[in-house]
């Protein structure tokens, strides 16, 4: 694969989730998929990360991801992703607040034969918090 072919996978890999579209989902991920992350919890399969976003979208049923900048070498495609959603669901301990979060992440995506087989995906948990109004600093 090339790198336009992989910047095209990633494309249509976000195009999927924000469609909610798991069977286009299952052809751009490996089964055996892996997600490293201090953020949120690993992700150890394909069925892993269907589960964590199914979660996302009970927490945030309007969330919506973007493609701000993205840069390839090799095997290798880096994203600086947008995220937006209301908080509607339980996240963790946290009532569903009616709030709107936005978010800029940072995710890395290797691709082998034509799917993604792993990445790295970081975000500030914090400021999430904050905007969505369960800390507030100093307290």
């Amino acid at each position: 694969m090339n790198i336009e072919q992989n910047k095209e996978i990633i494309r249509a890999f976000v195009k999927a989730i924000n469609e909610r579209n798991w069977e286009r989902l299952d052809q751009l991920v490996d089964p055996n998929f892996i997600r490293h992350s201090y953020a949120a919890p690993s992700v150890n399969s394909r069925a892993e990360l269907k589960e964590y976003l199914h979660s996302e979208f009970e927490i945030f049923p309007d969330g919506y991801e973007s493609i701000e900048n993205m840069l390839a070498d090799e095997d290798k495609v880096a994203v600086r992703h947008g995220f937006r959603g209301t908080q509607r669901g339980q996240m963790g301990p946290y009532p569903p607040s009616g709030k709107v979060m936005t978010a800029d992440y940072i995710a890395i995506y290797r691709i082998a034969g034509g799917v993604i087989v792993e990445s790295w995906a970081e975000w500030d948990n914090l400021n999430g918090l904050m905007q969505l109004g369960h800390y507030t600093p100093g307290t």
